[in-house]
């Protein structure tokens, strides 16, 4: 059964640093785009990061770029959200999630996503 595990998350000051990753098994997911979205309490889902299957490209919300940083290692299988510069406005679940369809050379679209990860807490104290 395919999955996806998120860890690294927990309670960091702000303007502290945080490198979450995403364990996929069952499946390799290495040649499918792969993307971090954030959901705060009360709030809808977001789109943070994605990186797209050829593992040319990536895309950041603007309420993250020059702070995040999305990565893989194919060979763990494996993607990484180095979040630096943390703010309070950073809390929320993270969720990474990769895309129903392989070698895309775009990045994921938020629809284009098929399987999902449990989720893991960042809170951004101030």
């Amino acid at each position: 059964q395919e999955q996806l595990v998120e860890s690294g998350g927990g309670l960091v000051q702000a303007g502290g640093s945080l490198r979450l990753s995403c364990a996929a098994s069952g499946r390799t997911f290495s040649a499918y785009g792969m993307g971090w979205f954030r959901q705060a309490a009360g709030q809808e889902r977001e789109f943070v990061a994605g990186i797209s299957g050829s593992g040319g490209k990536t895309s950041y919300a603007n309420s993250v770029k020059g702070r995040f940083i999305i990565s893989r290692d194919r060979a763990k299988n494996t993607v990484y959200l180095q979040m630096n510069s943390l703010k309070p406005e950073d809390t929320a679940v993270y969720y990474c999630a990769a895309d129903r369809r392989p070698w895309r050379t775009a990045v994921p679209g938020p629809s284009e996503y098929g399987a999902w990860g449990q989720g893991t807490q960042v809170t951004v104290s101030s």
